[in-house]
């Protein structure tokens, strides 16, 4: 089969998409950071770093280290606030071609809609993307993403306000990742992307100190690999709404792992860091996997996991 007869086109809860490839937020800045590596109109989505209702300074160094097969990171959501994003940021990415998506964090409901109320009148802004990961300060600094009702509720009043398409973005920091998941499905949520960083620490054996300031930090990279495959897998036979698969993808063929295991679209990640054009291989060797399998579709892929129980 020629390759020009394969799709890779996807729609993700009304995004629609040339391919399946995002970009993970925080490891992508705004898009322009990546420009001189990356065709921005060749991804499927830019989905920017994570957007709150002022800006926010993030932590203190040291906030990032490198782990075996992985990164750990306590960067803090370090960002210019959604006004500055809005008129900074927001003109660069409309030259393009791409949907951009914007992860909206919070740590309040009203942070939260505060944000997503000035992306509604923002031209060139394809969807929300919800950081749930973040400390409910009404709650103790409990994270809404732990919380079945908590996450229902925050989604529920994000979707009273927005006609944009919303994706919840899951934390994998929780006993069942199911009943958070059917939970913002039934608040409305659109579209899933599962999953956001582990959480982790590491320390310095001389000094007996954290080697993050902020103590720990979310875990990325190729070892949690194994974790967000199985937890995509749970989360696909449990919801009805397309998920987008993230954690440790470095290649293609981690990719067409995610889209087996149930993602209809994936985000390169930590990837970014150690290979500015892994999202361009990424995409070439989906296709070209799709090529050497017969299949029209990346559609095709998607959920057909075999397992013999």
């Amino acid at each position: 089969m020629d390759t020009t007869d394969v799709s890779l086109s996807v729609n993700i809860g009304g995004i629609r998409m040339r391919n399946p490839v995002m970009t993970a937020s925080g490891t992508f800045g705004y898009g322009s950071e990546y420009a001189d590596f990356v065709d921005l109109n060749r991804l499927g989505a830019v989905v920017v770093k994570g957007v709150t209702s002022v800006p926010w300074p993030g932590n203190p160094m040291q906030r990032i280290m490198e782990t075996p097969s992985g990164m750990l990171n306590a960067i803090g959501l370090q960002n210019v606030g959604v006004d500055g994003f809005i008129s900074e940021k927001l003109p660069y990415l409309r030259d393009f071609d791409v949907p951009v998506i914007v992860n909206v964090c919070g740590k309040t409901v009203e942070e939260y809609l505060t944000v997503v109320e000035k992306l509604n009148t923002a031209d060139g802004i394809a969807g929300v993307e919800l950081n749930i990961s973040c400390p409910n300060l009404d709650c103790g600094g409990m994270s809404f993403g732990v919380d079945a009702t908590l996450a229902h509720q925050l989604v529920k009043e994000v979707r009273s306000q927005t006609r944009l398409p919303l994706l919840v973005k899951l934390s994998p920091n929780i006993t069942d990742i199911t009943v958070i998941a059917r939970a913002v499905e039934d608040a409305g949520a659109d579209g899933l992307s599962a999953i956001n960083t582990l959480l982790g620490m590491a320390i310095n054996t001389e000094t007996r100190k954290p080697e993050l300031a902020n103590v720990t930090g979310g875990l990325s990279g190729p070892a949690i690999k194994p974790v967000a495959l199985r937890l995509v897998w749970e989360v696909y036979k449990s919801v009805s709404i397309p998920i987008v698969g993230m954690g440790g993808i470095m290649s293609a063929t981690d990719a067409i792992e995610f889209f087996i295991a149930g993602a209809s679209a994936i985000a390169v990640g930590t990837a970014n860091f150690v290979n500015p054009q892994a999202s361009m291989e990424v995409v070439k060797g989906i296709r070209a996997y799709l090529n050497q399998a017969n299949m029209k579709s990346v559609k095709e892929l998607v959920g057909s996991l075999k397992v013999d129980l």
